[in-house]
């Protein structure tokens, strides 16, 4: 599709008026403003999948990306006199690469009607998306092939995300594991063929069923994964997930919008200031905050640094993976080298927690500059070698070339992004497509795969290591002067002087640090392109110093919900390697 004709159908053409033509007047039953400015509308659950189904297929330049299915407990907000009555809604995030748009379908549900109709006709990727919507609201999505919890365990009684759910165990009476409990959890754990639909014989042998996990290092984790096997043929995978969960989003909703802070650290824990990054981008979108040119670098920075850090974590451990001892102490050294950065500059190194809402925390130190350059010097000979000792390796090539292959229709398809996605060929990267924080002033390239193999992504996620650290080079020659956070009065407190004199200033002072900003009512969700692709804080505002809603969309759970697809024919060591190629971490899965 060239420039031109993107650029006409973008200008020219309004998703809500094609949807008007193609289904009539009545099917948007309300447009509703969002501070991201992002196309809002809600439709009847009955004209649901006709009008997802002409989004992804029949219009012209499709909304071919699931990028999030939620929901929201709406019993208990109180803004939200600009939109319908709804006990309960669906929210459908959508992504159009063509129009570099996105839409959002909300669908209003009645507490005594909980049943919407399944997508997983539309994507197979709703699949798990509904599981998760179930297993926290209780929301039945009919036609669905296994509606099951996915995160909880089966026992689980009620649902985390309603807000009639207890936050703490404290609200709760002591736990205490019964011989019952334990026999009864065991037996949830026991795994039976037939609750899945998987055959247990061929015309030729019976198929055998082994467990990959929860214990095994090549699952970086606690995952499990049953192998449905024919001899040493995988014919299918059903990954049992959620062993990580910790209620991060009930904590989002529990905690206050700058305290919730340290707790997105844990989230991609590999990825540090990045998932700061993507929760404040939303916030500062929902609150109005203009951040500082020298906070925007300061982040830029730190953000790619923490790019190359995961990267780093990523390649020696597929190394690993495949064979090789040596690579892992190597690449496990030169990140020491990234967090004795982060430590000089933050105070912290894996998870610092850093950055604030309008800017960072502290100021640069002084010798940040040689701290930074001495690594970006050093850096690429490092690659260097390993390009030389590992991509080059002809055992290592051997493993990976042609092995996990998937097309861009296939990666879209399943809600795949970040290098996963490039590494088909496909060229988008919401630094470039949808610059944020100021990337749309630095030079770099974005790396391309031409296969979708193993071998491709890492041949992607190399040469996004170069390009980060030129990212990191044109930080250190070019940081502007002036302010490292905004001086917008919901990021930072009235200025000392003032608050001795007038009263009003002293008690906003003493609200904003006691309990936090109070950000406006509304709703906003900025997607940014993280080490392990699209990472995106979906925020709801009710007026107050809480979040509402705090919907955290991570890459690794659409990645690993095609893991089934692209290993049926492979072999067990296959599985390990395509696991390792596809660079998730179980915390960003189950959040």
């Amino acid at each position: 599709m060239t420039e031109e004709l993107n650029r006409l159908f973008k200008t020219d053409i309004n998703v809500v008026s094609e949807l008007n033509e193609r289904f009539g007047n009545q099917v948007i039953l309300y447009n509703q403003s969002t501070k991201d400015d992002t196309v809002t509308i809600w439709i009847d659950k009955n004209n649901l999948i006709p009008v997802l189904s002409y989004l992804k297929s029949e219009m012209i330049l499709p909304f071919n990306l699931l990028y999030d299915l939620t929901a929201i407990d709406e019993r208990t907000r109180k803004n939200c006199n600009d939109q319908p009555a709804s006990d309960f809604t669906v929210v459908y995030h959508l992504t159009s690469f063509d129009r570099n748009e996105d839409i959002r379908l909300k669908v209003a549900l009645n507490t005594n009607n909980l049943h919407i109709p399944s997508a997983t006709s539309v994507w197979e990727s709703a699949n798990w998306y509904e599981r998760e919507v179930f297993d926290m609201f209780g929301i039945i999505f009919d036609g669905h092939p296994r509606l099951t919890r996915i995160l909880m365990p089966k026992s689980w009684d009620g649902h985390p995300l309603r807000k009639d759910h207890y936050a703490r165990a404290t609200e709760q009476d002591p736990f205490v594991l019964t011989e019952l409990m334990r026999d009864t959890e065991d037996t949830e754990l026991t795994f039976k063929p037939e609750d899945y639909g998987l055959e247990t014989s061929a015309d030729d042998s019976d198929f055998m069923f082994l467990n990959v996990g929860p214990q095994h290092p090549g699952t970086h984790g606690l995952l499990r994964l049953v192998l449905q096997l024919h001899g040493e043929d995988i014919v299918n995978i059903i990954p049992d997930i959620g062993f990580h969960h910790r209620g991060a989003e009930k904590m989002g909703e529990r905690q206050t919008w700058h305290t919730f802070i340290p707790y997105t650290d844990r989230i991609d824990y590999l990825g540090g200031v990045m998932n700061n990054l993507a929760y404040l981008l939303s916030v500062e979108k929902l609150a109005g905050i203009t951040v500082p040119d020298r906070a925007n670098v300061i982040r830029i920075m730190m953000s790619e640094l923490f790019r190359i850090s995961s990267h780093l974590v990523w390649l020696g451990t597929f190394a690993q993976d495949m064979g090789q001892m040596s690579p892992v102490f190597y690449a496990f050294n030169d990140r020491e080298r990234i967090f004795d950065i982060v430590g000089a500059i933050t105070g912290g190194r894996m998870h610092p927690s850093w950055f604030r809402i309008g800017g960072v925390a502290h100021d640069l130190p002084d010798g940040w500059e040689k701290l930074v350059q001495n690594f970006v010097d050093y850096f690429p000979k490092r690659l260097k070698e390993f390009e030389n000792s590992i991509i080059k390796n002809r055992i290592f090539k051997a493993r990976t070339v042609g092995i996990g292959v998937y097309t861009t229709a296939e990666a879209i398809d399943w809600g795949i992004t970040g290098s996963g996605l490039r590494a088909t060929g496909y060229d988008w990267d919401y630094r470039k497509k949808r610059p944020y924080s100021g990337f749309e002033n630095f030079e770099f390239d974005i790396p391309l795969g031409k296969n979708g193999d193993c071998y491709d992504r890492a041949l992607v996620r190399m040469e996004e290591m170069r390009q980060s650290l030129r990212i990191v080079q044109q930080c250190i020659n070019n940081m502007p002067a002036g302010e490292y956070k905004s001086d917008h009065p919901l990021a930072i407190p009235p200025r000392k002087d003032k608050t001795m004199v007038d009263i009003e200033t002293l008690i906003n002072h003493f609200v904003g640090v006691s309990w936090g900003p109070v950000i406006p009512a509304g709703e906003a969700m900025v997607p940014i392109e993280a080490a392990k692709g699209s990472n995106g804080y979906y925020l709801i505002s009710d007026g107050s110093s809480q979040s509402y809603r705090s919907r955290i969309r991570t890459p690794s759970f659409p990645h690993m919900q095609m893991l089934p697809l692209i290993s049926k024919g492979y072999t067990i060591p296959d599985l390990l390697a395509i696991l390792g190629a596809m660079d998730f971490v179980l915390a960003d899965l189950d959040r």
